[in-house]
């Protein structure tokens, strides 16, 4: 049985000759620093491709330490998970992990592609209860990797860096404190995102390109689209899990697809409307399955508010039976598209995007075109609203809606451009209107599904329909009263 545990950690590129600061003075009182060594040996696992790479996915065999065992690390917000196995009798990936990397690996296999040796010196700063703060590993690291193309050979390479992670009983702060006094005697936060893609490429990272226009909008672009395709990757392993990664995958897939059509001009329009096309395809599939979450939740709710006397009839059992099953359903279809061809070609192909999107000529315009398409988003958000709210249509609502995430998606996007209050502001009003206009649609979609329930109710020995004519009531009441929060907010 595999455990998973979050971490935390900032690198840095030292010097030979780099001596880490002294930490005494940030030991809380009655707690304690603890210093040893340990020598840790990895064996890093991939496909010829290295698509567990350029998904941020790291597999290793590690031995040598407490530490040692089988370890998947996945992107997780601004974190990584880490999930563990105990060490096999022999060198092969436990079948449990290679199934959960299936789907970044595309289904190829994965083998070995490098062995890393590191002469650890760690400082572990505990609080008085022996909990662990952080950890400051000193590491010289020795690696061997095999080169990308046949024939030329092992690529052998070595060099010394600082990690410090953050404990159970950290926080932030201390890590931000940290690495202040490692880069103040000349520490440099490290140009690769880990060990592994150092031993791969030991000659260097891609050069950071030019100050030109393009190459800011690719920076902003390429750094917003990676962090979607990480809440994608990481829902794909937690999904083979048996985990409920759906609604952070969504909002990964939402801000993607926001992204690809609030900023077109600035991307080559074929391979921007076909990824656009499939992470739609996926992002319905997973909806219908949310779709039953929040209704469950949602009645649950509402059943339990309501007085016992005006609750006739197996009515929670009905909505738990009735919607689990929906769910279960179309669960299993997820499961079964994320072994599929078309779903494996949508993984490779955020790949690409996260790292290359394919720029147009527009993009040479640089900061200006980006405020200009965050602006029109911002417009068409008023515009959406306005109108809606004149005709009180639900479909009007509910585009004004996606008009608002978009608006506040490319807010984020560009709010290092207009300043940080100024952005945070901006950012915060379509977050509410978002917020409105989707309480509007729950109830909308809640309508129909009881008015579904409550025909099956009413068609069945022991039951009527009256509860979910009662809750249907409610839902309108409650559609009613996010239309008028969402016009006040529109004054």
């Amino acid at each position: 049985m595999s455990t998973a545990q979050q971490e935390r950690e900032d690198k840095y590129d030292v010097g030979a000759d780099f001596s880490v600061p002294d930490l005494g003075d940030l030991v809380p009182p009655g707690g304690r620093l603890e210093e040893d060594a340990v020598t840790l040996d990895n064996e890093y696992f991939d496909t010829t491709d290295r698509d567990l790479l350029r998904h941020h996915v790291t597999l290793r065999r590690r031995s040598g330490d407490t530490d040692e065992g089988w370890q998947l690390k996945v992107p997780d917000r601004k974190a990584r998970t880490e999930i563990r196995l105990p060490l096999t009798a022999d060198d092969s990936v436990p079948g449990e992990l290679a199934a959960l990397v299936s789907g970044v690996a595309g289904g190829k296999p994965v083998h070995p592609v490098a062995s890393i040796s590191t002469l650890r010196r760690r400082r572990r700063m505990l609080d008085p209860a022996g909990n662990l703060l952080t950890e400051v590993a000193d590491d010289t690291v020795h690696a061997t990797a095999a080169a990308a193309s046949a024939g030329d050979g092992a690529l052998a390479s070595e060099w010394r860096e600082v990690e410090i992670e953050l404990g159970e009983a950290g926080d932030g702060k201390l890590l931000r404190v940290i690495g202040e006094r490692l880069t103040r005697d000349d520490a440099h936060p490290s140009r690769y995102p880990s060990k592994l893609s150092r031993a791969l490429n030991p000659n260097g990272p891609d050069p950071a390109g030019d100050d030109s226009g393009a190459e800011m909008v690719r920076k902003l672009l390429t750094a917003y689209l990676d962090t979607q395709v990480q809440a994608i990757v990481g829902g794909d392993i937690w999904l083979r899990r048996g985990l409920d990664p759906v609604h952070a995958t969504r909002v990964g897939i939402r801000r993607f697809r926001s992204t690809l059509r609030v900023f077109k001009k600035l991307l080559d329009p074929t391979a921007g409307a076909h990824l656009d096309e499939e992470l739609s395809w996926y992002a319905g599939l997973l909806g219908e399955v949310r779709d039953r979450q929040v209704q469950r939740a949602r009645f649950a709710a509402a059943v339990t508010d309501l007085p016992a006397e005006l609750v006739l009839g197996p009515v929670s059992a009905r909505i738990e039976n009735d919607l689990l099953a929906d769910q279960l359903r179309y669960r299993g279809e997820v499961m079964d598209t994320i072994d599929g061809d078309r779903y494996r070609a949508l993984l490779a192909a955020l790949a690409r995007w996260r790292t290359a999107p394919p720029l147009t000529e527009e993009a040479t315009a640089g900061e200006r075109v980006l405020k200009k398409a965050a602006r029109k988003a911002r417009r068409k958000a008023d515009k959406r609203l306005a109108v809606a709210l004149a005709n009180g249509d639900d479909d009007a609502l509910h585009r004004a809606r996606k008009a608002a995430k978009r608006a506040r998606y490319a807010g984020e996007l560009t709010r290092g451009l207009v300043g940080k209050k100024k952005g945070k502001k901006r950012v915060a009003e379509y977050k509410k209107v978002q917020k409105v206009l989707g309480e509007h649609q729950d109830s909308v979609v809640a309508l129909d599904t009881l008015r579904t329930l409550g025909a099956r109710a009413g068609n069945t020995a022991g039951e009527n329909g009256f509860t979910f004519g009662l809750l249907y009531g409610l839902e309108l009441q409650a559609a009613r009263r996010a239309r008028d929060d969402a016009a006040r907010l529109a004054t």
